[in-house]
């Protein structure tokens, strides 16, 4: 283990209860203690925004339980994109690594020592882009770490290397994996849209930093660690983000209650994991259409 702890960052706006459980999980974590918290808090895009958001910068100031804590009080409104893009570019400049959190994240309270251990392990493989803590409840057991291509989004760790790999020009990642034909396998074989999700993201439809950060890394041909047991929870698909008002459990799923050993394995993607993932988002696509079609039985009363 490293004699200094990667650097937490924790991304905010305006939902004070998300981030005092999004807190309150990470004090839990056993290296808390030992690890730097740097907040950034974006400022209101809205008058309406502007009294969560200093509810929010208040209860900032009440955090205790770290080795040191930072806030970064934006001055005007970034969006989350700009907001994290900026700020994980400042920590991985001062620290070379760094952990990423956002305020509706929960963590379990060994996600710290899985990230620190990770970030150690892979620190030299230049074919490890990212970690990532979060995971979904297949319909396998999964290996303790495993790999898949590309990159994610909640509850990630990076060095200055793979964030380096980031591009914000969200055409030029299309055009890139249209000329090398590489969509199909993107989109996990039509699984899930993420092709889509870049083109929404160029024309404006959503500013998503994720779809380039995932692109770009997928296109490097570069692998995220992955846990075999979630070591996050999001909690912000609940109808109050400020991206979605959408309502969802789809992506819930258990919190580790043992630590994740991570060891050196293999550097390829896994098989099974792409397969069960694919396999899920499957389900999503079959679940929501039966739903669909039990509410439209229910109006024409069959």
């Amino acid at each position: 283990m490293a004699a200094h702890f990667a650097p937490i960052a924790l991304f905010v706006y305006n939902r004070p209860w998300h981030i005092r459980q999004s807190v309150e999980a990470l004090e839990k974590n056993a290296l808390a203690s030992q690890s730097d918290l740097i907040i950034f808090s974006d400022a209101p895009k809205t008058v309406d925004d502007a009294p969560t958001v200093r509810e929010v910068r208040s209860y900032m100031r009440s955090i205790g339980g770290f080795k040191s804590i930072r806030i970064v009080e934006r001055e005007s409104n970034l969006g989350l994109a700009n907001s994290i893009i900026d700020g994980v570019t400042i920590v991985c400049g001062e620290y070379g690594r760094v952990i990423v959190v956002e305020d509706d994240l929960v963590t379990s309270p060994y996600f710290l020592k899985y990230m620190n251990d990770a970030l150690d392990t892979y620190e030299n493989d230049e074919a490890v882009a990212s970690i990532h803590g979060y995971w979904y409840l297949v319909d396998q057991q999964m290996p303790e770490t495993f790999f898949l291509r590309g990159a994610s989004c909640w509850g990630w760790a990076t060095w200055t290397r793979g964030w380096q790999l980031f591009e914000p020009d969200g055409a030029k990642l299309l055009a890139e994996l249209r000329r090398q034909k590489l969509t199909k396998l993107f989109d996990l074989d039509g699984a899930i849209s993420y092709t889509q999700m870049l083109r929404d993201q160029i024309t404006g439809k959503n500013n998503s930093w994720a779809i380039r950060w995932h692109a770009a890394t997928f296109l490097a041909n570069c692998l995220q660690l992955s846990p075999g047991m979630s070591l996050v929870q999001n909690i912000g698909i609940d109808g109050t983000g400020t991206h979605t008002k959408t309502v969802s459990s789809v992506y819930d799923t258990h919190l580790a209650v043992t630590p994740v050993v991570v060891k050196h394995i293999e550097l390829v993607e896994g098989r099974e994991a792409r397969a069960a993932l694919i396999r899920y988002y499957h389900s999503i696509k079959r679940n929501i259409l039966v739903r669909v079609l039990g509410r439209l039985r229910r109006m024409v009363g069959i």
